[in-house]
């Protein structure tokens, strides 16, 4: 990345977050984006032995939902390909979830509770012991701790005049973020993304700010926006070094 690169927030939570980078070119922020989604690795369930399983569903088919049930992820503590044990003893009437997975290390255990896994009849019963394992969405879907990652362009919004007397005053629908001719970073959602709302009755010029991207970022619970996006930005920077050293033999 450019030396000189700039990162503004423009909304965050846990979970989510708009960010505003300025100074590099598309091909850094394809990367980037690449990065979260492939490079990043979470925990996942990967391997389930039944004890019991008398519900309606075939082991196979528990298993592929236990392995989108997302984990949390601490990657100080662990390296790709270590295992966690984890453990379910449902029995009905009753509806079995991600919050009645038992953990053996509380820093991997379910990110959300109430994440449903089967629904247990009278009599039915669902007992297993799994492995969690840590790898990247390149290895598998699964494992991609960012579920929602895109960027475009900022746009900066300009009024060149006042629109005719018998302009007919259509939506102009643009959605994201927007930088006005004062600098201003205004989020679409202020005035339901329609331009026309919040300046009526004006003649506007839209363009793309060069090297400005706007990044939405959602987690699965994995781990926060921040840290995904840093484990990215250091991914991307461990193979330009990788490679810079291999060009230099």
């Amino acid at each position: 990345m450019a030396a000189d690169f700039d990162v503004e927030v423009v909304t965050r939570d846990d979970r989510s977050a708009r960010l505003l980078v300025r100074g590099v070119t598309p091909a850094v922020a394809n990367g980037l984006r690449r990065a979260m989604l492939a490079e990043v690795p979470t925990f996942s369930i990967d391997a389930v032995r039944f004890v019991e399983n008398s519900s309606v569903m075939f082991d196979e088919m528990v298993g592929l939902r236990l392995g989108l049930v997302p984990l949390t992820t601490p990657l100080a503590d662990y390296e790709v390909g270590d295992t966690v044990t984890l453990a379910l003893d449902v029995e009905g009437p009753a509806t079995a979830y991600s919050g009645d997975i038992e953990t053996s290390d509380e820093l991997v255990e379910p990110a959300d509770e109430n994440v449903p896994i089967i629904e247990l009849k009278e009599g039915q019963r669902l007992e297993f012991e799994a492995d969690a394992v840590l790898d990247s969405g390149k290895e598998h879907a699964k494992h991609q701790g960012g579920v929602a990652v895109g960027y475009r362009h900022l746009q900066r919004v300009s009024v060149v005049g006042d629109a005719g007397e018998f302009a007919d005053e259509e939506p102009r629908i643009l959605r994201g973020v927007i930088e006005t001719e004062d600098g201003e970073l205004v989020h679409t959602d202020e005035f339901g993304a329609d331009l026309t709302e919040r300046y009526p009755g004006k003649e506007l010029a839209v363009e793309d700010v060069p090297g400005a991207f706007v990044f939405s970022i959602e987690t699965d619970g994995s781990m926060s926006v921040e840290e995904l996006t840093l484990r990215a930005v250091e991914s991307l920077r461990d193979r330009a070094d990788e490679l810079a050293e291999k060009v230099a033999v």
